[in-house]
């Protein structure tokens, strides 16, 4: 059974969960990440985070090999699920800890809209999933953790989306969809212009407090 939505951030803190959402992108309720996975994934809120250096190259990562979907798959440099409540650039700066080791500087939405559907081996991913780019503080530390991230590569933001167009490198689906819609925003990452924040699901619009 799916759960209403709990009534604040600091009990959705107890547990990691994921914010079920119409396909407007309406809240509908939530489900612990453990149990939001499978052959028949409802539709929730999720993100992707592009991680660009002061050169404009982006930081790639290999999936963990024991991640429940697309293991050992080389994709952006991290995904998440924003908490209920939780603002998307929050979500990301959360994650980039968990995952990378690394603390985020500046965040900028750039694809608000983006949403995708994937299987892999009878797993799908579901999400209405915005897209942001940002930038590591702290000397640019990273620190990945070994269960979520089994390899990191900087590349050349140019070459990348030719080698993904062309099949050359193989990234997960949701990556190759982005990477068309990112390339339309311009050439350099660093100068992708920021998006409107009211164009984001409304699961994710300020002032990020969910109903059922």
């Amino acid at each position: 059974m799916v759960a209403s939505l709990p009534p604040s951030l600091e009990t959705a803190e107890q547990v990691e969960q994921v914010v079920l959402v119409s396909p407007e992108g309406e809240p509908t309720g939530w489900l612990p990440k453990t149990l939001t996975h499978h052959a028949r994934t409802l539709l929730h809120l999720g993100f992707s985070c592009y991680v660009v250096d002061d050169d404009g190259r982006v930081l790639l990562t290999r999936r963990a090999h024991d991640k429940a979907t697309f293991p050992g798959v080389w994709t952006n440099s991290f995904c998440g699920h924003p908490a209920p409540g939780e603002p998307v650039a929050n979500a990301a700066r959360r994650r980039a800890r968990d995952e990378l080791g690394a603390t985020l500087g500046w965040v900028r939405l750039v694809l608000p809209e983006f949403r995708y559907r994937a299987e892999m081996d009878g797993v799908v991913e579901h999400e209405l999933c915005p897209v942001v780019v940002a930038g590591l503080a702290d000397g640019g530390r990273l620190d990945p953790d070994p269960r979520e991230v089994d390899g990191l590569e900087w590349v050349e933001w140019d070459h990348f989306t030719v080698q993904v167009s062309a099949g050359w490198f193989v990234v997960s689906p949701w990556c190759v969809e982005q990477v068309e819609q990112l390339t339309a925003l311009g050439p350099d990452p660093l100068q992708w212009p920021e998006a409107d924040a009211a164009r984001l699901p409304a699961a994710l619009r300020p002032p990020h407090t969910p109903t059922p």
